[in-house]
């Protein structure tokens, strides 16, 4: 780009990254939000071929960097996002390497990301971080999301942050 600001390229995981995603998820400031790696590798293996979820890699520059996914909360029977406008997209984002984070990879891949998602039409993206994760918090502030309130996720309390489509003009 030439204001010199990262691009990544986004692909669907394939069964050749499980071991770099085992390599992940057992990392320290992933496996401290996360569950079980095996656990988890099995629920990205189901992901593969749902309809409501697509797991994929983010590259910088070819090589793989983080595990994200987004997901349609309105195919997933009871999911309780459903109180969202139809539309709505959820995300997830984990930077690989520990020295990866905290320089601002994280904020820019959704960035990104959400761009491409209201592009193809989504209208809202949620994203739900752990209370806890103020690291996290701060990137998806940085990328534009604002607090909407605390829920109970099936993985506990979450920090459930929105972010809407930019409003359509008559110039496009």
């Amino acid at each position: 780009m030439a204001d010199g600001a990262p691009r990544y390229s986004f692909r669907d995981v394939t069964h050749e990254d499980f071991p770099l995603l085992a390599t992940w998820l057992a990392e320290p400031h992933i496996a401290k939000w996360w569950g079980k790696v095996d656990e988890e590798l099995a629920s990205i293996e189901y992901s593969m071929t749902s309809v409501e979820t697509r797991p994929m890699i983010a590259e910088l520059d070819g090589k793989p960097i983080a595990y994200l996914q987004y997901y349609d909360p309105h195919l997933e029977e009871d999911h309780p996002y459903q109180d969202q406008p139809k539309g709505t997209l959820g995300i997830d984002i984990s930077i690989g390497n520990a020295e990866l984070v905290g320089i601002g990879h994280g904020s820019a891949i959704i960035r990104q990301l959400t761009s491409e998602l209201f592009e193809n039409g989504a209208k809202r993206i949620v994203i739900d971080p752990d209370p806890d994760n103020a690291q996290a918090i701060r990137a998806y502030e940085k990328a534009g999301f604002r607090y909407v309130d605390t829920r109970i996720s099936i993985y506990g309390p979450a920090h459930f942050m929105a972010l809407d489509a930019p409003e359509e003009t008559d110039l496009t």
